[in-house]
């Protein structure tokens, strides 16, 4: 059982196509039906997550499969894409107070990149070939 074989491409899309289409309906409807109390507030942050997860996948598979030495494994695709997803909800976060700023949103976007090269860093050196 390899777990380092190539994702099917299909079924990324179509956990893509789910991911944002959950979020979607999910953030139309608390826009539409709830007052931006503590509550929803949380779960706007929640639902914005899926759609931005959603559209970034394909590209993450993109990067990945242009620019990556190692095989692709679908658990660090998705684990990038929720990176990703994160990162907007940072920027959406921070638009709420208006304390967003181009300069804020590099430092952030360096840092979740930091983070990515740390856990890549990580898997590298617990990796033991034949176990």
């Amino acid at each position: 059982m390899s777990d380092t074989s190539s994702p099917e491409p299909r079924l990324l899309f179509l956990l893509s196509a789910i991911l944002a289409g959950v979020g979607a309906v999910g953030l139309i409807l608390l826009m539409n039906a709830t007052l931006p109390t503590v509550g929803p507030r949380w779960l706007f942050f929640f639902l914005l997550t899926l759609p931005a997860a959603g559209a970034c996948l394909p590209f993450v598979w993109l990067l990945n499969l242009r620019f990556s030495r190692s095989p692709l494994v679908t658990a660090d695709l998705i684990r990038q894409s929720l990176w990703a997803a994160f990162y907007v909800d940072c920027l959406a976060w921070l638009q709420i107070n208006r304390s967003l700023n181009l300069s804020l949103a590099l430092f952030v976007g360096l840092g979740l990149l930091a983070a990515e090269c740390v856990v890549r860093w990580l898997e590298r050196t617990r990796w033991r070939p034949g176990r």
